[in-house]
């Protein structure tokens, strides 16, 4: 596949299966003084409920943990991946009430300053994204770490990128993965995109066309659905979705010099791949109001 230049990227969740003899469980129990994983009030360490079952929750605030985490990543690339996407990150934990994440009891380390969850909520898929992306230079430092995150916070462009999360499959989906890629752009995170064709459900040809037209021209493109909302390849389309979904293809790669630029521009300036249309003019009201255009650099409206 790498010979035909094709890279694949591995899903990688933070819950670890809480299973004595499972080998990264059981690995993290070793690292530092009081383990890799996020502890009660009490020194338990906290059980949530993820895909695995039962589970633990490595505390990325610990700079320990993650030096531990990143170094899990080698044998990814040994098996071929080339890059990393983090999910379930915020952190999840199946609920069949209330807040879907980890108690308030849980304590986190937070760079030596201690704290609850409370503290740690928002900062815990930065941290995994930095332990992610740190791990991965120091394992292959001649390449640039492929990483983005479906959860993050401020800074979160120091380390990779996001996406929309489970959008809505519809047209309101549509919109509003335009409307995300822009304001993440605003807030300083220029490499972002949508789930094409919607995360659930199951998109008309048109809906679906119109998606893949739209994600040809943001930073991040991919398509992406859950298990049982059918195939998103633009071929279970028909062949003339197929045919201009090949045209957008086209369009992408003849544009990629651009989008290296781009990249270079926001790594030095912080502006967005993705503007609004008021960018050059931000006094001009008539613009602020456009939500149906966009500007790809300062050269494609």
């Amino acid at each position: 596949l790498r010979g035909d230049g094709v890279r694949l990227v591995s899903i990688v969740d933070p819950a670890v299966k809480a299973e004595p003899g499972d080998a990264v469980f059981d690995a993290g129990r070793e690292v530092g003084e009081r383990g890799a994983y996020v502890r009660d009030a009490r020194g338990r360490v906290v059980v949530g409920e993820v895909w695995p079952g039962a589970c633990a929750y490595p505390d990325f605030t610990d700079p320990v943990v993650r030096d531990w985490w990143g170094s899990l990543y080698e044998e990814r690339l040994a098996q071929g991946f080339s890059g990393i996407w983090h999910d379930m990150n915020e952190p999840v934990s199946f609920a069949a009430f209330g807040d879907p994440s980890l108690p308030r009891s849980a304590r986190h380390v937070l760079e030596g300053a201690g704290g609850d969850h409370r503290e740690a909520h928002n900062v815990y898929a930065l941290a995994m994204a930095r332990a992610g992306y740190e791990g991965l230079l120091r394992l292959r430092p001649e390449e640039r770490p492929f990483l983005f995150s479906r959860s993050g916070w401020a800074g979160m462009q120091r380390y990779g990128g996001t996406w929309s999360g489970d959008v809505s499959t519809g047209w309101q989906g549509l919109r509003a993965s335009l409307s995300l890629v822009l304001g993440l752009g605003l807030c300083g995170v220029p490499y972002s995109g949508p789930d094409v064709g919607g995360f659930d459900g199951f998109p008309s040809p048109e809906l679906y066309l119109r998606w893949f037209q739209l994600g040809a021209y943001l930073p991040l493109f991919r398509t992406h659905s859950a298990i049982d909302a059918g195939r998103r390849e633009p071929w279970e389309f028909g062949p003339e979705v197929l045919e201009q979904a090949r045209a957008a293809l086209v369009e992408r790669e003849r544009l990629h010099p651009y989008f290296v630029s781009l990249s270079q521009v926001a790594r030095l300036t912080g502006a967005p791949y993705v503007r609004p249309v008021w960018w050059g003019a931000p006094g001009d009201r008539a613009l602020r109001e456009c939500e149906d255009a966009f500007l790809l650099g300062d050269a494609l409206l």
